[in-house]
């Protein structure tokens, strides 16, 4: 039994030692091509080499931005994206629930999420003004439309037979929902989850491109008016490493929630 548990342990470990392999290979194939898109005429102005863009976090810096901007967007994308998933989740439930809040509910969703948050934004700002309001209200529409439409899948596609055994066994709809519904939909509640954040920071741009003070989607606009490309390509950098790393902290909360959940091994 234990060389049994020593050999699952070395193929894990083996494993792991691939995937980082991989990783290294991945990021040495990126660095390789961002040298050559700096190199040549037509995209060398787009996409300055690697040593000068990130030359450029001292001198955002010395401006006295890059903290202040990272701060500032940071607090929308977690106050919008919190408010979404808070909304989100009894809505997402009463909507599975229940036909007639579905029939009521859905299609306005359907509608609004087929609509870029560009096309709303000037509205929400002329009704909240400008500021942070205005962008907390647009992460938490567009973070609420992804994860409301995917814990409500999730839901729907629950095994009807896990609930009529319920109902037979005397359950009410409150155990139904605690001891039946929540278990079976927290996958489902982790993908939405995932899904928002991924939005609320897509959104960032939008959010951010009118009447804001700071943050890092104001400042690649501003930066992107300037033509400064260096600076602008850091920020997008840094945008990007805020999602993996966030994507990082939800896979290991997924981990430790579903580990009863069988996933299949590619």
């Amino acid at each position: 039994m234990a060389e049994k548990s020593t050999r699952k342990k070395e193929g894990i470990l083996s494993e792991k030692g691939k995937s980082r392999v991989w990783l290294l290979i991945s990021f040495l194939v990126a660095i390789g091509v961002w040298t050559v898109l700096s190199v040549l005429p037509k995209t060398s102005r787009s996409f300055p080499n690697i040593i000068v863009t990130f030359s450029q976090i001292p001198v955002m810096i010395e401006r006295g931005v890059l903290f202040k901007d990272l701060a500032s967007s940071l607090i929308s994308v977690s106050a919008g994206y919190a408010l979404g998933f808070v909304i989100a989740l009894p809505v997402a439930i009463l909507m599975a629930w229940y036909r007639p809040v579905r029939n009521i509910i859905e299609p306005w969703i359907q509608f609004i999420r087929n609509i870029p948050p560009l096309a709303y934004v000037p509205l929400i700002v002329i009704a909240a003004g400008v500021g942070r309001k205005p962008q907390i209200i647009v992460i938490t529409i567009a973070t609420f439309l992804i994860m409301c439409i995917t814990i409500y899948q999730g839901i729907i596609n629950i095994d009807e037979t896990l609930i009529k055994a319920a109902r037979v066994l005397g359950a009410k709809d409150r155990d139904i929902f605690l001891r039946v519904l929540a278990p079976a939909s927290l996958p489902f509640i982790l993908t939405a989850i995932r899904l928002g954040a991924s939005v609320a920071l897509t959104t960032l741009i939008a959010a951010e491109s009118t009447g804001a003070f700071a943050g890092l989607g104001m400042r690649i606009r501003s930066l992107n008016n300037n033509f400064e490309t260096a600076p602008m390509l850091l920020y997008i950098i840094i945008i990007g490493v805020i999602g993996i790393t966030i994507e990082k902290l939800i896979k290991l909360l997924e981990r430790k929630l579903t580990g009863w959940q069988d996933k299949r091994e590619i």
